[in-house]
Order: structure tokens, then sequence, then C-alpha cells
């Protein structure tokens, strides 16, 4: 059975569409994007589909059942806005998270510490959480979210405002949880970090669906029609509308948006006639691209 199914949710506030005829499909342990700029939706979906908000109209489903109150035992969120009891110490707070959940002080302390000793938090549990940083109250949220052992966990923009080093021992907990596995949906507007973590997608925008599935198929329906090249010389071979559709100068390297039925050994034997290479790579596009193309034409 899948974890989620949304079958043509709607949520719209006043006269504002949040959200428009939503499905997707989240199938068990695997890492799921919910894709999308600001604004698109996101937030707004994960809220109906945990039961902080009721859809206007559409199903949705959790563990093969129409979503109900006892399905939050078997879940853990983690809300972009940091909800965490200032005045609390660390582990206090966790330990009561977790009897939330149903879980008794004994066993949420043991977990709750052991969650702080993999995200770097040991020598903070005694601290309140208005004395941690921003990226540390971040790793605490993501404790409590976690701590009574969720067997599916929902983030939303997760590693907003962390840096880099604590976006990375965020992302290896992440990792964890999968192995474990845990079933996974996170929703983001960082799409390099959806193409690094996500097996699917959603991507969204105005609250509709844009594309949805697995990732890989999704990438390899585009082709390859990327080309990252390094070069030095003369540059004219990206001005041939027969051959680039759109490029990317970084100084050190261009990424070429290969023209619509153009053979890329053309361009490399137009880039050789004129330069001297030192790459030339074929690849699929970024789900940037993908996301700015697959809008163009639903705009269309």
């Amino acid at each position: 059975m899948n974890t989620v199914e949304l079958n043509k949710i709607c949520k719209n506030y006043d006269e504002f569409v949040a959200v428009d005829h939503l499905s997707l499909v989240i199938q068990p342990g695997e890492v799921y994007g919910l894709l999308g700029p600001n604004g698109a939706g996101k937030t707004s979906t994960l809220r109906m589909m945990i039961g902080i908000t009721v859809p206007d109209s559409g199903v949705v489903s959790m563990f093969g059942e129409t979503f109900r109150r006892a399905h939050m035992q078997r879940l853990g969120y983690l809300p972009e806005e940091r909800g965490l009891y200032k005045k609390m110490k660390v582990l206090e707070q966790l330990v009561f998270l977790g009897q939330l959940k149903g879980m008794s002080a004994h066993d949420a302390t043991e977990r709750s510490l052991e969650w702080c000793e993999r995200l770097g938090l040991k020598e903070w549990t005694d601290k309140k959480v208005e004395e941690l940083s921003k990226g540390m109250q971040q790793k605490a949220q993501f404790i409590g979210a976690v701590v009574h052992d969720p067997q599916f966990v929902v983030m939303d923009e997760p590693f907003s405002g962390l840096d880099p080093a604590s976006a990375v021992v965020l992302k290896d907990a992440f990792l964890e949880l999968k192995k474990a596995g845990k079933t996974l949906l996170f929703s983001t507007h960082r799409m390099d970090t959806a193409e690094r973590l996500c097996d699917s997608i959603c991507l969204i925008n105005h609250g509709r669906a844009v594309l949805e599935g697995d990732l890989g198929k999704i990438r390899a329906g585009y082709g390859k029609r990327n080309v990252q090249m390094k070069y030095e010389g003369d540059a004219r071979f990206l001005q041939d509308a027969k051959l680039v559709q759109s490029f990317n100068d970084y100084g050190n390297y261009v990424e070429v948006r290969l023209a619509a039925g153009a053979d890329p050994q053309d361009l490399l034997k137009a880039a050789t006639s004129c330069a001297r290479l030192s790459k030339f790579e074929l690849m699929e596009p970024s789900l940037e691209e993908i996301f700015i193309e697959a809008v163009g034409k639903a705009n269309a």
C-alpha cells in the first residue's frame, strides 16, 4: 500500500486558490520532494496531508486508509517555522514531544540523547532553546520530529537557513532514516537539493502539479540536450542558433542547451574548429531547467 495518496485535493483562502486539484502518490521507503517556488502551495499541501487543515474537496489517504487522527502517531512533522518552547531546556522539550507521541519518559530520554549525540547537540541538552543558534534549534526540532521513530517523516523546508556544516549533518540524518526504511517527504524551492536526494517528485506551480513521478524517468524523458564545456579560444560557435538554444557562461566553463533537433556531434565539430576543448560532456537537463520548461508549457 502507498504511504500517501492525494486525490484532487483543493484549498481556497477566500478568493485565493492555494491548492488546485492536486494529486500525487508517495510509496513506502522513498524520498519524495514537493517542489516549487515560494507561494506555490507546498505548505498548504503538507498541512492538508497531515491533518492540520482539511481540504475543501478531494481525498487524503495515508497508509492505505482515508486519513484519520490516529495516523498522527505514525508520522513526524518538521514545520518550516520553529515551534519550540524557548524557555524550556532542550532535553526536557524533546522528552515532552516524545511523550506526546505515546513514549514513556525513559524511552523518550534515551532516544533524545542518542539523536543529540548524532547531531552534535549533546553538550546543549541542558540549555534553554533560546540559547541555541538557529541551526541548533533546527536540529533540535528535527529530533523532536523523529524521536518517536515515525514511519513517515514530513519536513517543510528542512534546510532553510542552515549553514553548510549544519545542512550536511541534517542531510546525513535524513539519509540514515531512509536506510532504516522510513518514508520521507520534504518541501523545498531548492531544486539542486531535491535533485541529489529525491527518488520521486511533484513540481507544483500556482497550486497545480506540473510534473509528478519518478525523478529518473522525468529527467530521462527530457533527453540529454545539455552540454558542459571547458574551452580556450574563440566562442563564436555559441552564437549558432541551429546548434545552440541558450547557454550560461560561468567563466571557467559554459553550459549549453542544444537547439531542438541539433546533433551534439555537430556542436563538437563547430567548437573544435575555433577553440581548444578540455571538456565536452553531454548531460541531462537540471531539475531547475525542467521546471522552467514545464511551467512554460503549462502556461502556454
